[in-house]
């Protein structure tokens, strides 16, 4: 015996209806997708021609194939072709690879994701799911582009080169003046590829004439004359120019205008900088091409995101934060030593009006014994108000000389009170003392402003409860990075170019955070699941959540 098996189309199809558990994870991507107004989801333009797709079952579609791990444009249409909760949530349409790809690339998506995060933010707020302490906890990875690990250029190799080029379009210049060639600009204006452009306009020019000037002239009986090895000479000149000089000059200008302050970018994804990174399979500290990715998490979730081209994450803070809408929810920034500069300091206390619980980068020397021993500190010396003057424990007595300030190449000014050891001390021993090796006057710049923050830093982590929320940094934001990385298998991204990897970034995230809901929509037992009773090894729920129990109901 043998099961029935037959492939004719005489045969009747049967219609039947896909339906899901209540408790499905694809029921809460479709519920929290539903939430959000249309007028986020629906485009305001109109389109000719056949109706486009809607954009909440394709953002459905791609949030569900992302919790499957799935990431590529055809694999995801090909699982809309035979997995049940992806044909439930698309109401088994047909969709193309292409129509996925377009959207989850477009500026549109890129409306509806920070919205979502905006809506889900909320959601966590009113339902007392954020962190009880009100803080925001902070912290960045690097993600590998999709991009050739070896298609680099690198800013200083480019001026080094483009220097190079205009030495050699000089010398052209002055070869040109040599056949009396009329150029209508200076010497010094050489440096762009339009003054190239004037050279070559030029020598067309002296060309047509030298070409009148053969027409006329009288035939040479060796072929040879004057103008014809002119020309010869200025049409190779013209060549390197053409050919060589203004392709390369053109090549240069555009590479400038893709650095836009960074020293790297990659050939194949222009938007993405070499860095290093942990993943180093070489161990070499080999550079690769990559994003700077920066989030913002409160009670597990994610709230915000964002993308950055430069490698250290000291400079996206203050940007970081200037693009989080619901920053007004929270009271301390929380952060690792690697955000702790006086710049960031001075942002969070007096820009943000938060409290900063953020280590500097020598926090934890400082608080070593070796270290408050040490006579080069500062705090070790003895102050004089009144005369204004420090004297450090050899006896070394430094007058205030006067004040000095500084700006870093990103326009912050830092203020310093310089004190220089005095030329006449007590003893002749402590005169020595108070010159370098060199014989130099010993000199010591405070900055008043950054030793106050630095103060107020260690104080704040140093409480009780400031103490107990930074411990909380590594189980709340980092636990993000590991459930991206180890569960999603998403240790580089799958799209190139600057937006599409920022909303691929944004739906991986979501997706994460709806997960972690969905699980503690489970564990909490909201009507998702039933006889929890038969569970034996429930794990205890969190104060803040079981309190708000009966107000969680999404959607």
């Amino acid at each position: 015996m043998y099961k029935n098996y037959n492939t004719s189309e005489l045969e009747l199809d049967i219609t039947y209806s896909m339906k899901l558990p209540d408790d499905h994870i694809a029921v809460l991507i479709s519920r929290f997708v539903d939430s959000i107004p249309q007028d986020f989801l629906l485009e305001e333009t109109s389109h000719t021609g056949r109706p486009a797709f809607h954009p909440a079952m394709l953002l459905k579609m791609t949030l569900f194939a992302y919790l499957e791990s799935v990431f590529s444009g055809r694999k995801i249409a090909k699982l809309n072709q035979y997995y049940l909760p992806m044909m439930w949530l698309s109401g088994n349409t047909s969709v193309s690879y292409k129509t996925i790809n377009n959207f989850r690339s477009s500026d549109h998506a890129k409306k509806i994701i920070e919205k979502a995060f905006v809506l889900f933010t909320l959601f966590l707020s009113k339902n007392g799911m954020l962190d009880a302490d009100e803080a925001l906890f902070i912290d960045g990875t690097k993600l590998e582009a999709d991009a050739n690990r070896y298609s680099f250029t690198w800013k200083n190799a480019s001026d080094k080169f483009e220097k190079s080029l205009d030495e050699r379009v000089a010398k052209t210049y002055d070869e040109l003046i040599q056949h009396q060639v009329d150029i209508a600009i200076s010497k010094d204006m050489l440096g762009s590829s339009d003054a190239i452009k004037e050279l070559i306009k030029g020598t067309d020019l002296k060309l047509d004439a030298i070409e009148e000037d053969i027409a006329t002239e009288p035939k040479v009986i060796k072929g040879d004359s004057k103008n014809k090895r002119a020309r010869r000479r200025l049409k190779s000149i013209k060549r390197r120019l053409q050919t060589d000089l203004l392709p390369r000059k053109e090549r240069y200008e555009r590479d400038r205008k893709i650095f836009q302050g960074r020293n790297s970018f990659s050939k194949t994804d222009n938007d993405a900088t070499f860095m290093r990174l942990k993943e180093d399979h070489m161990k070499n500290g080999q550079l690769k091409p990559a994003y700077n990715l920066q989030i913002a998490t409160s009670g597990r979730f994610v709230l915000h995101y964002d993308i950055f081209p430069n490698p250290t994450d000291t400079r996206t803070l203050v940007p970081f934060l200037k693009s989080f809408t619901n920053l007004e929810l929270f009271k301390y920034i929380v952060a690792d030593a690697g955000y702790g500069n006086e710049a960031n300091y001075q942002a969070v206390t007096d820009m943000f009006e938060k409290i900063p619980l953020m280590p500097y980068p020598m926090y934890q020397k400082e608080q070593s014994r070796k270290y408050k021993k040490d006579p080069r500190n500062i705090k070790n010396w003895t102050y004089h108000a009144e005369d204004d003057y420090y004297t450090d424990p050899d006896g070394v007595v430094f007058k205030f000389q006067r004040y000095s300030s500084s700006v870093d190449k990103y326009g912050f000014k830092r203020n310093f009170k310089v004190y220089v050891a005095d030329v006449f001390q007590a003893t002749k021993e402590l005169e020595n003392l108070a010159k370098t090796p060199k014989g130099y006057q010993r000199t010591k710049a405070i900055n008043y402003n950054w030793e106050f923050f630095k103060n107020s830093a260690a104080e704040d982590l140093s409480s009780e409860k400031g103490s107990k929320i930074y411990a909380r940094r590594r189980t709340d934001v980092e636990t993000i990075f590991g459930d991206m990385k180890g569960n999603f298998g998403v240790r580089r991204v799958h799209v190139r170019g600057e937006k599409a990897v920022r909303n691929e970034i944004g739906l991986i995230l979501l997706t994460i955070n709806i997960s972690k809901l969905w699980h503690l929509f489970k564990e909490i037992g909201l009507g998702f699941l039933k006889n929890r009773s038969k569970n034996k090894h429930k794990r205890k729920m969190p104060d803040q959540i079981s309190q708000k129990r009966d107000l969680i109901r999404y959607c």
